[in-house]
């Protein structure tokens, strides 16, 4: 199964503690870790191996919105941070609408996340 792991600026610390209290059950069920640029390279400097695409604001959110659509992507973790504007807000938009289309679960906070990750 690939899994999706995106996080905003101010998430990405949360995001890189959830993939290392889930690291051994992620290994175990021989998950594959997709990210956009920046999410990916926090998460590498932990010690997983992530295949990182674009930076999301460089069109990272919507590659993945395309792996999504693709059915290649079967979960999509999305630490937003609700509080801040990002410029690629129908980037990020797309991607929550093709999760919907296709059927994908999709997280956007830890508490989300972690009910879904026990599932698979």
């Amino acid at each position: 199964m690939e899994i999706a792991i995106i996080a905003h600026d101010g998430k990405k610390a949360d995001m890189v503690q959830f993939i290392m209290e889930h690291k051994q059950l992620l290994k175990a069920k021989g998950i594959n870790l997709i990210s956009t640029g920046t999410t990916g390279s926090k998460v590498e400097a932990a010690g997983l191996t992530v295949h990182r695409y674009l930076s999301g604001p460089l069109g990272g959110d919507a590659q993945i919105a395309a792996r999504v659509a693709e059915r290649k992507t079967g979960m999509v973790i999305f630490f937003r941070d609700p509080l801040e504007k990002h410029p690629h807000e129908p980037d990020i938009f797309m991607l929550m609408r093709l999760c919907d289309v296709y059927n994908v679960p999709l997280a956007t906070n830890p508490a989300t996340a972690a009910l879904l990750i026990k599932s698979v």
